[in-house]
């Protein structure tokens, strides 16, 4: 029986968090804060209240029939056992929903004070299931209930009820822990993660924190100890041919360096935007950075803070579609002794604010934004942004910018930038020069410079052609002024195509003798990888060794790999 407002509160103008709120009610102590808090969150935020309790009429009609053949022999004539059956139904269907009326009559009575009305839901069937279908109906935006129930025995932490619910419910879902406490006690932990739901949940804190007045802690743990523990553990594995191949000490002085230190600043951006979240709300929070297993570093950290409140996602930021709960979330809910408000409420911040303090631009993808026109290289910019967070990058490449190019942008679309770019190019949208000093294109000239794929080359060879006109006096530009041009390119391209087809080969001394022992340390590695992969990175690295060779030196550090690579630059310049 869905549960139907008797009447609705009037409307105030306090900050609504929650429309509707279903409260499961047994009359056991969690349950019974249930009813406070639940109580206290409507009258707040003007939400609708619904009390729900499930009884099993059914279950205990078959368990009547499955014992009828242990009942003593005067019970089992037949007159006499019909008449047992219809006192048992009597008894069963009116004693539950006497029961049922009790407890939910108990909800009325402490919503009488706040002048709240609560519209009455009786349900009947499996508790857990019956629960579920009731929340998830569409009619509610959070479900509160309490961690056990009347059965639970000394050591429970969770019941089967609730760990049944909280798994299947699709809304925000309130348990409680502790019988006790008060969540106007404060403080309030939030776990953010990166995801929308940490976000969200973070949102729904602060509109707690700002009606009770209670300080906000916001954290984020990450676990810098895994890829350690893993390395060692490839390490016991490997033959030494294999690492030789797999660099690994290489390898794990990359991760230690780069990736470890990488993760702090992803999770330290996780709180920036947490921070900045905070500031638009007008208020204050304080972040905190954790380093082990996250829940078991978040329970430490609630055991010396000992919040009224904790608020995770119900997922975390790398769960899938099919994921009911995530495992620091299922942790969390089973071990924290303070109530936990599993969050399914979900905020993406802007994805600038994102960007700011968890992406980062290679050095070939800024050039390769070069090439974008200005007047729409911001734009171009958000769209890249956008896709490298959906797809969960954190460092954008080249190749990430052209795949994203070609996915966000459709054929036509395409098209009609590339002829945009083309009149770009051809200073066609520049400042309008006088009628004099225009450079009209023969329809011959301008097919060969269409035919020239590189834009920013295009744009090169147009500027080039023009000049040529001018200085034959020409108002046009014509296929000659253009052709001699790209004759030169294309030779260039020529000898480059017979470079770069060449093997690359790994760092070698004289002929038949053993390269020397390069120790390359992990910051000049880090550099090293982000030269674009292939031709150009092996022969900067062959060009970085031969220059600590000429140097007398064989370990590698992040100013010689610099100063190699500028010298590979000069000799490619001066090539």
């Amino acid at each position: 029986m869905t549960a139907q407002v008797r009447t609705k509160k009037q409307a105030s103008d306090s900050l609504s968090v929650y429309e509707s709120i279903l409260l499961a009610v047994d009359s056991s102590d969690h349950s019974n804060r249930g009813v406070i808090e639940a109580v206290e969150l409507a009258s707040r935020f003007n939400s609708r209240l619904t009390a729900a309790h499930v009884y099993a009429a059914k279950l205990h009609d078959l368990r009547f029939r499955q014992m009828e053949g242990g009942l003593p022999e005067q019970f089992r004539e037949e007159p006499e056992l019909e008449r047992q059956r219809d006192v048992h139904d009597d008894l069963i269907t009116r004693g539950l929903s006497i029961i049922t009326d009790a407890y939910l009559d108990q909800a009325d009575r402490a919503a009488e004070n706040e002048s709240i009305a609560v519209a009455r839901c009786s349900l009947e069937g499996k508790n857990y299931r019956e629960l579920v279908n009731e929340a998830n109906s569409g009619y509610y935006d959070l479900l509160v209930m309490g961690a056990l129930g009347l059965g639970a025995v000394k050591g429970s932490r969770l019941g089967t009820v609730c760990q049944r619910v909280s798994r299947r419910s699709r809304i925000d879902t309130l348990i409680i822990k502790d019988p006790t406490r008060s969540l106007k006690d404060g403080p309030i932990v939030v776990g953010v993660d990166g995801s929308a739901k940490s976000y969200g949940g973070l949102l729904t804190a602060l509109s707690m924190a700002k009606v009770w007045g209670v300080d906000v802690k916001v954290i984020s743990a990450f676990d810098p100890y895994y890829h350690y523990v893993a390395f060692n553990r490839i390490a016991s594995v490997l033959s030494d041919e294999a690492g030789e191949v797999f660099k690994f000490k290489e390898q794990e002085k990359l991760h230690e360096e780069i990736i470890d230190s990488g993760l702090a600043k992803i999770y330290q951006g996780h709180l920036a935007v947490a921070q900045s979240i905070a500031n638009d709300q007008g208020m204050e929070i304080e972040t905190v950075l954790l380093d082990a297993k996250p829940h078991e570093v978040i329970n430490r950290y609630l055991s010396g803070v000992k919040p009224s409140l904790l608020v995770v996602g119900t997922t975390g930021i790398h769960a899938d579609s099919e994921l009911d709960i995530g495992g620091n979330s299922e942790y969390l809910l089973n071990d924290a002794t303070c109530a936990v408000l599993l969050s399914q409420r979900e905020h993406q911040p802007q994805i600038d604010r994102l960007a700011s303090v968890s992406t980062s631009w290679t050095h070939e993808a800024e050039t390769r934004m070069e090439r974008v026109p200005s007047f729409v290289r911001s734009m171009a910019r958000m769209a890249i942004l956008r896709y490298a967070q959906e797809k969960g990058h954190t460092v954008i490449t080249e190749s990430i910018v052209e795949e994203a190019t070609a996915r966000l942008m459709p054929g036509h679309a395409e098209q009609a930038m590339s002829e945009i770019v083309e009149a770009y190019d051809r200073g066609e949208l520049k400042r309008k020069p006088d009628v004099e000093t225009v450079i009209r294109w023969s329809e011959a000239a301008t097919k060969q410079l269409l035919s020239i794929d590189d834009l920013s080359l295009r744009g090169n060879l147009s500027m080039r052609a023009e000049k040529k006109a001018r200085a034959t006096g020409s108002h046009q530009v014509e296929a000659v002024h253009i052709q001699s041009f790209i004759d030169d390119d294309k030779l260039v391209k020529g000898e480059a195509s017979v470079v770069t087809t060449q093997p690359s080969l790994p760092p070698q001394g004289k002929k038949g003798v053993s390269p020397p022992n390069f120790h390359w340390h992990a910051s000049a590695l880090a550099r090293l990888v982000r030269v674009p992969q292939g031709f150009m990175r092996d022969r900067s690295r062959q060009r970085i060794e031969t220059y600590a060779q000429q140097q007398g030196v064989f370990e590698i550090t992040l100013q010689l790999a610099e100063a190699g690579l500028a010298e590979a630059r000069q000799a490619m310049q001066n090539m």
